[in-house]
């Protein structure tokens, strides 16, 4: 049999096509949105970013006639309790380094005098970032890879990229570099094996929800360098940037990196859907 560089064995159309297709369709819907907001001296907002990244990811579903359940899983009873196990286990890779930064005295917090009044933008801000970053790392692309390469290749493929994305976030530098890059790139590897493990973005989506909107529009943190009002205040104490995070977030903490790893750990562990 002659090996097609462009169909499988099956006679279907290879995933790095599907890949390729998927980012000209991005493209062709993201450039004009960053001209038309260039012109107008602003970025583009979140909430577009993530309404193009799912038009783009319908369209490249579409076009493999496959349904959307595929890549999102079923929208059931499972997926909402899925999205509620996210969150809680995002909400606890925040709040646990918090109480050990706090109980040791390197990080005290005050309440935030806009207070309440933060929460819906926080919440809806967080909501379209983790859709728009979910549906583009562990969406299509990442699922054409497992196809194609395995799911320990995809995972690294997508995590490297990722981490690429925010190299450049305010921040990024020093100690609080090596500390957010590693601690970004195992965090990749988390949402991913979310997915693997429950065969849907439900997880992956309840993760990076709370986790960011815990950080940013609780505790007041940075999340992923960008400066968040929360609810509260975090004053920092004069312990290195490394064991804190300070203005970049808890996602570049010594405890941050910890609660990370033994959350990548337990979840390894957990039984995978069939």
């Amino acid at each position: 049999m002659t090996f097609s560089p462009f169909l499988n064995s099956d006679q279907q159309l290879r995933n790095g096509w599907w890949i390729l297709i998927f980012f000209l369709v991005l493209a062709a819907l993201l450039i004009p949105a960053i001209i038309s907001a260039q012109q107008n001296n602003m970025e583009v907002p979140i909430g577009v970013q993530a309404m193009i990244v799912m038009i783009a990811t319908s369209t490249a579903q579409w076009m493999r006639r496959k349904p959307l359940a595929d890549l999102f899983g079923m929208l059931n009873w499972r997926w909402i309790k899925e999205l509620c196990a996210g969150g809680l286990i995002g909400s606890a890779l925040m709040l646990i380094p918090a109480l050990i930064l706090g109980i040791f005295g390197w990080v005290r917090w005050q309440w935030n005098p806009e207070n309440a009044s933060i929460l819906l933008p926080s919440l809806l801000l967080f909501a379209e970032v983790a859709i728009a970053e979910e549906l583009l790392f562990r969406g299509f692309i990442f699922q054409r890879l497992i196809s194609g390469l395995g799911q320990w290749s995809a995972q690294l493929i997508i995590a490297a990229y990722f981490l690429l994305t925010h190299l450049n976030n305010p921040g990024m530098t020093g100690s609080v570099k090596v500390m957010a890059g590693v601690n970004i790139f195992l965090a990749s590897i988390l949402f991913g094996l979310a997915f693997i493990q429950t065969k849907s973005l439900a997880m992956p989506l309840g993760l990076h929800f709370m986790a960011n909107f815990v950080q940013g529009g609780v505790l007041g943190f940075g999340v992923s360098g960008t400066e968040q009002s929360g609810l509260l205040i975090p004053v920092f104490s004069d312990a290195p940037a490394w064991l804190t995070g300070r203005q970049f977030g808890l996602e570049a903490s010594l405890p941050g990196l910890f609660c990370v790893v033994i959350t990548l750990l337990l979840l390894y562990t957990r039984k995978q859907k069939n």
